[in-house]
């Protein structure tokens, strides 16, 4: 069923809506609902320009928190939160339990079934730094993070440990934007969802100062500038002409993945998902049955992903699809849909804690953590070509519809690519690494071990030739006698080369060493054993 609006499109400004919006927001979490079936003219007069109520199939309600009503070279964010009462009522539980006929967890999807559905390598990811770019200020998106991360079992993720941060958009942590009701509901959407698909990562959170393309797109290169791996972009705006300079202006980070939205209006195109060097996330209906870790999935196009055919900007090599001359959107996708939505924490001005949210808002993160699972090396590459290498690693989704268009593909799901889905939905990471390369523990190094001109025993070591993805630190092995070696410290080097000295080994005994190189796949082979007597 093709989401429809509900009420007029009113002349309004975005900001009173935050007022107002927060206030109707509250009443809906306290058992004022929004509901299909007892709507009346005078609640669908109400909602102010850009905010528009959506009906699913069996009830279900959600609502834009962003106004899509914004002036040109402005954009908004594209999460969408339920308002019906079944999820408004509705509480995940913290053991998960599958219920019969009900999705996920009690109404919607946590880490569990997300890493399931697809069959996410969880515990990579060590040493990746994903940035997620959104505007304006989420003053409880630390502790909100926290919240949802001690909920779910997730490790620690604080500016405390060193892996969270968060900046303006000029890489200051001070001063940061002014605070938006609904923006902070799009930062706790994409916090959460990087979190659920890859725990071990980084986060690294720019707030742009205003929601114009060359805010958000300055936010996108500090990120970039302040060595995020992985770029995440929840929003987009209609296209216009010139968008191909703003493209090359922010957007085109060769070595870098950027994800952006497709949108939530169905078919159509947005900017900046139409640039040619991001992979552009559409968006699906996901209906997965466990969450023990093996994907049982059905999923289809959702009804409101963005897809089709850019006005202006020119195919990139990659795509072959026939239909379109020029860029084709979307180029891969994740569950957007909010009546099959994910759980989210957020605190800020709404009244809430968990609630359940949808939108390619929710698929952007995900699809990002993926890329930053995938451990890719350090390279030139647009990263945005790399599914089009390993198309076979996607699930493939074949039905749905996001509207009427000609040639059918660009907005109905079908075998191969297609513009609501893309590829298709995540399979593990190989659609997201070079074709052919798999996420791999290093190599072995080769370790030389000297007594020490000060003091006990130096070692040195080149990394090893062959990496699956870059080293984030060595583990060194110590034993005073041949073969017996157990774990003595965890080195932090990164370089091409790299030394320690052992200070601990007694003036004339013989030490004996081995050493394995570690990345976010995990620790590699050990060395050969040497050894070298104490100074």
């Amino acid at each position: 069923m093709r989401l429809r609006p509900f009420g007029p499109d009113l002349p309004a400004s975005n900001r009173p809506w935050r007022r107002v919006g927060a206030a109707l927001l509250s009443v809906a979490m306290l058992g004022g609902v929004i509901a299909a079936a007892t709507a009346t003219a005078a609640s669908a007069a109400s909602a102010p320009a850009g905010f528009h109520v959506h009906h699913g199939d069996d009830g279900e309600t959600d609502v834009n928190v962003c106004s899509t009503t914004q002036p040109a070279g402005f954009m908004h964010c594209d999460a969408h939160r339920r308002t019906d009462t079944r999820a408004t009522h509705a509480h995940p539980s913290r053991v998960s339990p599958a219920s019969s006929g009900v999705i996920g967890n009690n109404g919607a999807y946590d880490p569990a079934y997300l890493q399931s559905a697809y069959n996410v390598p969880a515990s990579h990811g060590t040493g990746q730094t994903v940035a997620i770019v959104d505007a304006f200020d989420d003053p409880k998106a630390e502790a909100d993070l926290a919240a949802y991360r001690s909920f779910y079992g997730l490790p620690a993720c604080t500016s405390g440990t060193g892996c969270f941060k968060k900046i303006n958009q000029s890489g200051a942590t001070s001063p940061l934007p002014a605070g938006d009701v609904g923006w902070s509901e799009e930062i706790s959407l994409d916090l959460d969802m990087v979190s659920a698909i890859c725990p071990n990562c980084k986060i690294l959170l720019v707030e742009a100062s205003s929601t114009s393309i060359t805010d958000l797109g300055a936010a996108v290169n500090t990120a970039v500038a302040q060595g995020a791996n992985v770029v995440s972009n929840s929003y987009g705006g209609g296209e216009f002409s010139g968008e191909a300079t703003y493209a090359n202006l922010y957007y085109n980070h060769p070595g870098v993945a950027i994800t952006v939205s497709s949108g939530d209006d169905g078919y159509g195109v947005e900017f900046p998902a139409a640039a040619a060097t991001v992979t552009a996330v559409g968006g699906t209906s996901l209906h997965q049955a466990s969450n023990t870790g093996t994907r049982n999935a059905q999923e289809r196009a959702w009804n409101g992903a963005g897809s089709g055919c850019s006005a202006f900007i020119a195919k990139p090599a990659w795509q072959t699809d026939s239909g379109c001359t020029r860029r084709t959107v979307a180029d891969v996708s994740a569950v957007a849909d909010p009546n099959t939505g994910v759980w989210v924490y957020d605190t800020y001005g709404t009244g809430f804690t968990q609630a359940i949210f949808g939108g390619t808002s929710a698929s952007a993160p995900i699809i990002a953590a993926m890329y930053a699972l995938a451990q890719n090396p350090s390279s030139s590459d647009t990263l945005a070509s790399y599914p089009y290498g390993t198309k076979t690693a996607l699930n493939d989704v074949t039905k749905g519809t996001n509207g009427s268009c000609s040639p059918t593909y660009l907005c109905t799901a079908v075998a191969g690519y297609d513009g609501p889905t893309g590829l298709g939905t995540p399979n593990s990471t190989p659609a997201f690494a070079p074709a052919g390369v798999a996420a791999t523990v290093p190599g072995q190094p080769t370790l030389v071990a000297v007594t020490s001109a000060t003091v006990g025993v130096d070692l040195s070591w080149n990394a090893p030739a062959a990496n699956g993805s870059p080293i984030t630190s060595y583990q060194l092995y110590r034993a005073g006698v041949s073969g017996k070696e157990k774990a003595l410290v965890l080195i932090a080097c990164t370089t091409s080369s790299c030394t320690y000295t052992d200070t601990t080994v007694p003036t004339g005994k013989r030490a004996y060493y081995q050493l394995a190189a570690k990345n976010g796949v995990g620790l590699g082979p050990k060395s050969t054993e040497v050894s070298a007597v104490g100074k």
